[in-house]
């Protein structure tokens, strides 16, 4: 499925995070379309044994993984669920600039200290929906997420919340994602069209398919053609870019 929209948003979700717009205008179209994307990712994952923790990744920087996955947050928690989202982007964070809080402790901290995961949690404005930030920028983010601590905090967040949202870095362009993907129950993979280069999404669901974590689909956004902001955004199950 494939749609073309306007909607504000901008690639320097680096410094201004980005734009919620299934909170500040629930009844965009947009946000029609990623509320359909989060019941398009409940219905892959209805055949797994169990669909609580999902990461959401890209191939390429400035896919829009981040806004993806922070909207179809608010989305989940608009329907009740219990919501955690977690910035697993250690060296790129935005979810802290995204829902305007500190980001002097969290992922990273629980990961490296002796910090209680409860004590690195921040409410936000949506209702059911807590975020953990990424923490101060560490020098070995790719060690941290792949270490027993990792497991023991994606345990400590199955335990507390209903559906638990990984914002993860760039498949190719750290090894970050590797190590976090056997403690995920499936992966949603973000590209822009006319934008993401077909040989790096087809390596990109290769090393995805190697770790054996189930692939839940890809988000595609479409730009509009009659605004450099505006994106719509379409699901699907195929993967054959290559082609």
């Amino acid at each position: 499925m494939f749609w073309n929209k306007k909607n504000k948003e901008s690639d320097e979700s680096i410094t201004n995070g980005v734009r919620l717009v299934t909170y500040h205008e629930p009844k965009n179209v947009v946000s029609e379309q990623l509320r359909t994307v989060r019941t398009n990712i409940e219905f892959a994952g209805a055949a797994l044994d169990q669909l609580q923790v999902v990461m959401f990744t890209s191939a390429e920087m400035s896919d829009g993984k981040s806004t993806v996955s922070s909207n179809v947050a608010v989305t989940w928690a608009q329907a009740g669920k219990k919501v955690l989202l977690v910035d697993a982007d250690l060296r790129r964070p935005t979810v802290h600039l995204t829902f305007n809080q500190l980001n002097t402790a969290g992922l990273s901290t629980v990961l490296a200290t002796s910090k209680k995961p409860e004590e690195a949690v921040k409410e936000t404005m949506v209702e059911n929906l807590s975020v953990m930030t990424s923490g101060p920028v560490p020098p070995n983010p790719a060690e941290l997420l792949g270490s027993k601590h990792m497991k023991v905090f994606l345990a400590w967040a199955r335990a507390n919340y209903d559906i638990v949202i990984l914002d993860a870095p760039p498949v190719l362009a750290v090894a970050d994602v590797q190590v976090t993907l056997p403690e995920v129950d499936g992966v949603v993979l973000v590209v822009r069209m006319e934008k993401t280069l077909r040989g790096n999404i087809a390596r990109t669901v290769e090393v995805l398919k190697m770790s054996e974590t189930p692939i839940l689909g890809v988000v595609e956004r479409v730009k509009n053609s009659k605004g450099d902001r505006g994106y719509g955004y379409g699901y699907g199950y195929g993967y054959g870019y290559g082609n």
